[in-house]
C-alpha cells in the first residue's frame, strides 16, 4: 500500500512530497526545503519511519522545487530522476536565485534523466511517468494508477493551473497537458500539486474555471 506525506516549504509555499510504501521504500518529490527547520522536520520523518529513500523525483526544476536538492542528494547518495529538458531550467537557477536576493549553488549530483512510458517502481508499486508541459518546458508528472495518486507538480492546482509566464512557459500547451494527460484519468484519483491542497480529476474537470 502506497503513503503520502505532504510537506510546505519555502517562503514560496512548496509542497514537498514523501511516497512510500509497507516496505518502507520512498521517492522523496521536489524537496523544496531551505530552512534548517524545514531540513530538520524532513530529516525526522523519514529517520522516524526508517524509510529508505530509493531515488529523489523532480516534477520540474524550477528554484522553489529545489532548494533543498543539494541536501538532500548529500544525505542519502541516490540518484535525481528529472527529465532531460528540465536541465537548463535547472542550471538558470543560481541566477534566478540571485533575482531573488540569494545565494544558490549550482546543483553537483549525478541526474538520470527518464520521460513518458517509464515506469518507476517501489517494491511492487509502480508509478507512470507523464510529460505534461506549458508551465516548465519538460514537467513530468507521476502516477499510481493502482493507489489512485498523482503528484502532478505545478501542472495543476484545486481551482487553478499552474503560470505559463515565465521560461518557455506555454498556455495552450499547459490546457493540452491537463485535457490529454490527467483528465482521461479515473475521476477519483486524487492530485497531489506542487502549491496548495489536495484535489481529484473529477473535481477539477467540473469546477476548475481554466478547464471548462
Amino acid at each position: 500500500m502506497l503513503h503520502l506525506k505532504r510537506f510546505i516549504f519555502n517562503p514560496f509555499s512548496e509542497n514537498t512530497y514523501i511516497v512510500y510504501n509497507d516496505q518502507k521504500e520512498a521517492f522523496l518529490i521536489d524537496p523544496g526545503n531551505i530552512q534548517d527547520f524545514e531540513t530538520a522536520e524532513l530529516r525526522d520523518f523519514i529517520g522516524k519511519n526508517q524509510l529508505n529513500i530509493k531515488n529523489i523525483l523532480l516534477t520540474h526544476a524550477h528554484i522553489d522545487h529545489v532548494l533543498g536538492l543539494q541536501w538532500a542528494y548529500d544525505t542519502y547518495q541516490v540518484p535525481v530522476l528529472m527529465s532531460e529538458g528540465e536541465k537548463e531550467i535547472l542550471d538558470m537557477n543560481p541566477m534566478n536565485a540571485r533575482k531573488y536576493g540569494f545565494f544558490f549553488k549550482p546543483f553537483e549530483g549525478k541526474i538520470q534523466y527518464i520521460q513518458e512510458g517509464e515506469n518507476l517502481h517501489l517494491g511492487d508499486d509502480t508509478f507512470e511517468v507523464l510529460s505534461v508541459p506549458g508551465h516548465s518546458p519538460d514537467h513530468l508528472a507521476f502516477y499510481s494508477k493502482a493507489g489512485k495518486i498523482l503528484v502532478s507538480g505545478d501542472v495543476l492546482f484545486q481551482g487553478s493551473i499552474g503560470r505559463t509566464d515565465l521560461y518557455k512557459g506555454n498556455f495552450e500547451q499547459l490546457l493540452h497537458s491537463i485535457r490529454s494527460k490527467i483528465f482521461v484519468l479515473e475521476d477519483e484519483t486524487s492530485v497531489h500539486s506542487g502549491h496548495g491542497d489536495t484535489t481529484s480529476v473529477g473535481f477539477e474537470k467540473h469546477h476548475n474555471p481554466f478547464l471548462k
